[in-house]
């Protein structure tokens, strides 16, 4: 089974993390942060992980250390599983509706660490949440997974269905990405390494 179990503490925040790659949507999400702890579930469900996250952040300053460390947590944790990258697909695109919003979610799981975010004209906050930190937790996610991970919003109105619609094609791409294909033969690269 593809797992990581992860913990870390710094002077901001205190996070144990497991997480599964080969699992079937079992969540128990406690980030301090509710409106992420429901796009975490629906990253989680969609993708067919598993993932347990306990955060005790700082979130009295502001949200933001919480979200930023949690993805570098779960960046480090889905890099640790996915192992050697043989026999994976590697490649993902994925467009997820959600009522009148449409994101596509594209991934190569690259060794490389890269993210292109188009998404324009979200509200500054959902709820109490800061929609910036979204951008900022796909940020840390990548620089830790190290994963090439474009993200293009084609068009919505709602910031929650935006962002929801981003979470479950971000669950759905990293999952189609990381299956085991046995036609493929090793690495799925010309250079014998990913």
């Amino acid at each position: 089974m593809r797992s990581k179990s992860i913990s870390r503490q710094t002077a901001e925040t205190k996070i144990k993390l497991d997480f599964s790659i080969d699992g079937s949507g079992e969540t128990d999400i406690q980030t301090g942060v509710g409106f992420f702890d429901h796009m975490l579930t629906l990253f989680t469900k969609h993708g067919r992980f598993d993932l347990k996250v306990d955060c005790d952040g700082d979130t009295e300053v502001d949200q933001h250390h919480s979200v930023e460390d949690i993805g570098i947590v779960l960046g480090q944790a889905f890099y640790d599983s996915i192992g050697t990258k043989e026999g994976i697909e590697r490649y993902a695109t994925v467009s997820t509706p959600m009522d009148e919003a449409l994101s596509t979610v594209s991934l190569d799981i690259s060794g490389r660490s890269f993210l292109v975010f188009n998404v324009e004209g979200m509200k500054d906050k959902v709820g109490d949440f800061d929609t910036e930190l979204v951008e900022e937790f796909f940020l840390a996610f990548t620089n830790n997974a190290k994963i090439n991970l474009h993200i293009n919003l084609q068009y919505g109105k709602n910031t929650h269905h935006i962002i929801e619609s981003i979470f479950k094609g971000f669950g759905r791409a990293l999952r189609v990405a990381s299956t085991i294909n046995p036609d493929v033969k090793g690495v799925p690269s010309t250079k014998g390494v990913l």
